[in-house]
């Protein structure tokens, strides 16, 4: 694997080159026994503000969780940076053996100025404005990972914590598996204590999404 490894790192080296400091190229490592430092290299790190050593994404987690029963490779979708700058992403699965995913090789293009000079150009040739695709954030360690991923629950049931039913919280806790937010080290605690349930009806609630899960395939 170090083979192919240090063909990615050579490859990376060579697209941040050629498309200068503005391009972010990160490899996150998924043969690794701890996932909490997945990136084992990265070129303009300075784009989003992280380094060799930082912990993973939210698709880093999506892949552990699905496996080899992964989508193909994920191209052009916007992502967002803590500091509110929008970003061009794509993200493209590196299998070794066995079929499953030894790498994630990614690339993130800040496009903060271009958008700026487009909406200008659109104020002045557009009569009304047009819904983007809502930019994902990416974040520095797996704590920031699973506060972000929390937060989707919520927004994806729509209604806060207080308000939720057990069916809600369900909801919410079915897309916090699918995310793979179990994966991350204690997370079972701090779901739990978000949501105001013992950590006994937490993984209930895993069996009840995944039973709903299993009737929605079917």
């Amino acid at each position: 694997m170090k083979k192919t490894l240090d063909f990615l790192i050579q490859i990376a080296h060579g697209v941040a080159c050629e498309f200068g400091n503005s391009c972010e190229v990160v490899i996150h490592d998924l043969t690794k026994e701890s996932i909490e430092s997945s990136i084992v290299y990265i070129e303009n790190g300075h784009v989003s503000s992280r380094k060799q050593g930082d912990g993973p994404s939210g698709i880093v987690l999506e892949t552990l969780n699905k496996g080899t029963h992964i989508p193909d490779d994920q191209l052009a979708y916007l992502t967002k940076t803590d500091d509110g700058r929008i970003l061009k992403s794509s993200t493209m699965y590196i299998r070794g053996e066995n079929d499953k995913v030894a790498y994630i090789f990614s690339l993130n293009y800040d496009i903060t100025g271009l958008i700026t000079m487009d909406n200008a150009l659109r104020s002045l040739i557009e009569t009304k404005s047009s819904n983007d695709q809502k930019p994902k954030r990416i974040t520095h360690n797996v704590n920031d990972l699973l506060d972000t991923l929390i937060d989707q629950s919520v927004e994806l049931v729509g209604k806060p914590v207080a308000l939720m039913s057990k069916d809600d919280k369900i909801e919410a806790i079915q897309f916090l598996n699918n995310s793979g937010a179990f994966l991350i080290t204690k997370s079972g605690d701090k779901i739990s204590n978000f949501f105001g349930i013992s950590k006994f009806t937490l993984y209930s609630y895993i069996d009840a999404a995944k039973q709903n899960n299993g009737n929605e395939a079917s």
